[in-house]
Formats: structure tokens, sequence, C-alpha cells
């Protein structure tokens, strides 16, 4: 395949990725959503799903990596690095495209959230609303990028490693299984991986495990001009870049050393 056909593949794979990956999550904690509160399990299926048709739009011109974790973990299987930067770019291209998209989608119900008194009031130590503080944000950082329930640097990273190295596991060895890839069955098990992960791993970080899914919606979110809607966390924005990286790598080497 040609350096464009990845590009452009990556992209737009990405982007319905991170759309629908988005999408569910401001549905979820959004005001004037009519999904609102529908929880976890639909926040984990809601990203499963938007794997599965990322993963069919773009598996015929770029292979459906739409994730630099994995795009690591197939080069260090093959050695073959050439093409990894063209991979990477159309990634976070594409998760800043998906991320804008899923706000335009929600434009009402991200104004509607965050200029409620309700969620953008401080409120002191008996619940009651000080008029004299700063408004806070909303969750609405969520909808754009992950973010743990503990802010532990050593667990959440932790976390985010292992959650990677078993989805980028699964995708590798699933190409040892004779007729997958023709039948377009391996799209469907990676995405019915990706909410098994979240449902047993995601509770402690939000389970990122995709560099460009976490990185590129974040820059949107420090760019969109949204009302009250609080910091982008720099702080945390480096453990689920550089867990899901360290992941695809570890993955890549034991597929090597345990199935090649």
């Amino acid at each position: 395949m040609s350096s464009s056909d990845i590009f452009i593949g990556e992209t737009i794979g990405t982007a319905a990725l991170i759309l629908l990956g988005a999408g569910v999550v401001a549905g979820v904690v959004l005001k004037r959503s009519k999904a609102l509160n529908a929880g976890w399990v639909a926040i984990t299926f809601g990203w499963g799903f938007a794997v599965l048709i990322g993963a069919y739009i773009s598996a015929p011109l770029s292979g459906a990596h739409l994730n630099p974790a994995v795009t690591v973990g197939i080069a260090v299987t093959t050695g073959e690095w050439g093409d990894v930067p063209v991979y990477l770019a159309g990634q976070m291209l594409g998760a800043m495209i998906g991320a804008t998209l899923a706000w335009l989608s929600y434009y009402g119900q991200f104004q509607a959230h965050l200029t409620d008194p309700e969620i953008v009031a401080r409120k002191d130590e008996e619940g009651l609303v000080d008029k004299a503080a700063a408004p806070a944000a909303g969750p609405v950082l969520g909808v754009f990028s992950t973010g743990p329930e503990i802010r532990n640097v050593v667990q959440n990273l932790i976390t985010e490693i292992i959650g990677t190295a078993v989805l980028v596991l699964l995708i590798l060895t699933t190409g040892l299984t004779k007729g997958l890839g023709v039948s377009g069955t391996g799209v469907l098990i990676v995405a019915l991986s990706v909410v098994g992960i979240g449902l047993s791993l995601g509770g402690p970080t939000g389970y990122a495990i995709n560099p460009a899914r976490d990185l590129g919606p974040r820059i949107v979110h420090a760019l969109l001009p949204l009302p009250n809607k609080g910091g982008s966390d720099w702080g945390y924005a480096w453990i689920p870049v550089v867990g899901p990286l360290v992941g695809g790598a570890l993955a890549g080497g034991l597929f090597e050393i345990a199935f090649a």
C-alpha cells in the first residue's frame, strides 16, 4: 500500500473511531442528552463499536491500525519502520478531526452542560453554592481524553501498559488464525476485545490504550471555545501516551518470543 493510502485510511478510520467513541461518552455525561447516565457498560460497548466501524472503513486502505501502539507493536514484529511516521500522522490528525466532529454533534449539549449553574458552580463543605468562587468545569474533559480515578503515576502507567499489551497481543495473534483476515472476523474480535478490556481494566484510568485517541482529542479540548471547560490536565497527559506505546512494544516483543 502507498503512503497516501496509509495516511488517508488512518485519518478517516481514526476520525470515525474518535467521533463515535467520544460521542458515546458525551451522550452519557452531558445534560440534555437522551443517553444521560447510561453508564459504563454503554461507554465500553460504544467504544467497541467505534473500533469496529473505524477499522472496517480503513482496512482496505491502511490495514486499520488506528492506534500508534498497534503500529509500534507490528513494527517490532516485522522490523519495518519506514511507514510508521505516516501511520502516526494519520492517526493524530484523524483523532483531532473526530474529536471536533463529536463536539459539533453535541454542541448544544456542551453549551447546556457547561452553563448550568448546578454543574459549573463550586460548592462549600456543606454542599451550598459558593457564589464567590470561580466556576468549576463539569466532566467534559472525559469526553475527549482519559483520567485516573486514583492518581498514582506507577499504577496508572502499569494499568495502561497491561491493557494495551493485551490488545496488541490479541491483534498480533489473530493473524495466526487462517482465514480471519480474509473474512473480516478479525476486526470483530478486536472490537470485542476493546469492550472486554474496558469492562475489566478500564476502571482505574479509563483505558486509553491508544496514544492518538487520548492526545489528539486532549489538544482539541484545549483549543475549543468551551465555556467553563477547565484545564486539559497536561500533567497526566504523558501517561496515556507512554503507557500504550510501552505496552505495544512489549506485546510485539512477547509475540516474537512466544509465537514467531
